[in-house]
């Protein structure tokens, strides 16, 4: 039986720090990541002291890592709100803001389910469509190549779901199509982040040798350009619980992702990306 509620299957899940700040006002973290010690191939908490009144969500860092956009969901209101922490004099600074979502690798785009923003001088303009192609699928989560490729989850009638992607053709987004069953195999398949290069897909779906109620799972560009069989990340990162919604860096260092991703207790890990290549065939 799944328990996940509708806010937390929108997005990945990425904890911050505990202490509550006011807008703009210097932060105590210092230097990269938010100031944490970063991880090896031992999953970490990703900053270790949540708050006990809310934990932050479904972050995403720009290309230069200087900003980092995140959902703040209080657990008394169940509410949430969106927040920046920006890297101003090796210190962060956070402020209210009301948009978020996964931004492109040359950082101009920042998409938010089946709409986006492009970046302006002082920000982010208002939310665009993606094109009547997009307009009547439920996307959750839709993360981008730098080659413009779309990867995203569309949510079935019934919360299951499959993935589809959208390439860019002679300068023309094509009609979205599913991917093939290496990747739609199994339910709940949602959450995907492709790689920059389109030399894997991350994503997370329950299947039959899974080790709990959703897992992560990985699938490799092979030499042909097809997808090669879904790859399980194992027991240092799936758990009883739902673990899902990976991400890795715009620096290609880590690798995010939510352990027990039901609120309040969720925790967010982070890995040395390395560990994508200890999965790789050989």
């Amino acid at each position: 039986m799944r328990h996940r509620s509708t806010a937390v299957i929108l997005l990945s899940l990425l904890t911050l720090s505990g202490t509550s700040y006011s807008k703009d006002t210097p932060v105590v973290l210092e230097g990269p990541y938010l100031g944490q010690k970063p991880p090896g191939l031992t999953p970490q908490l990703f900053a270790p002291k949540p708050s006990r009144e809310y934990r932050d969500w479904g972050g995403y860092f720009t290309p230069d890592m200087k900003e980092y956009y995140v959902t703040r969901r209080y657990h008394q209101s169940g509410k949430s709100s969106k927040v920046v922490f920006k890297l101003e004099n090796n210190r962060w600074h956070e402020s209210k803001v009301a948009w978020g979502g996964s931004i492109s690798p040359d950082g101009q785009t920042m998409y938010a389910r089946n709409q986006y923003r492009e970046r302006i001088a002082n920000g982010w303009s208002e939310l665009k469509s993606l094109g009547s192609q997009f307009e009547d699928i439920r996307i959750m989560r839709l993360t981008a190549s730098a080659k413009g490729t779309f990867v995203f989850d569309e949510v079935g009638q019934n919360g299951d779901g499959i993935l589809r992607y959208s390439r860019l053709l002679d300068g023309k987004r094509e009609t979205p199509k599913p991917f093939g069953q290496q990747i739609n195999s199994g339910k709940w398949t949602a959450h995907p982040f492709i790689a920059p290069d389109e030399s894997y897909i991350i994503w997370d779906s329950e299947r039959e040798g899974g080790y709990g109620d959703s897992d992560m799972y990985i699938s490799f560009r092979q030499q042909d350009g097809s997808w090669g069989e879904a790859i399980n990340f194992g027991d240092k990162i799936n758990t009883e619980g739902e673990d899902g919604g990976g991400y890795v860096t715009p620096d290609g260092k880590y690798l995010f992702y939510c352990r027990r991703c039901t609120p309040p207790n969720f925790e967010i890990m982070w890995v040395d990306a390395q560990y994508i290549e200890t999965l790789r065939p050989k």
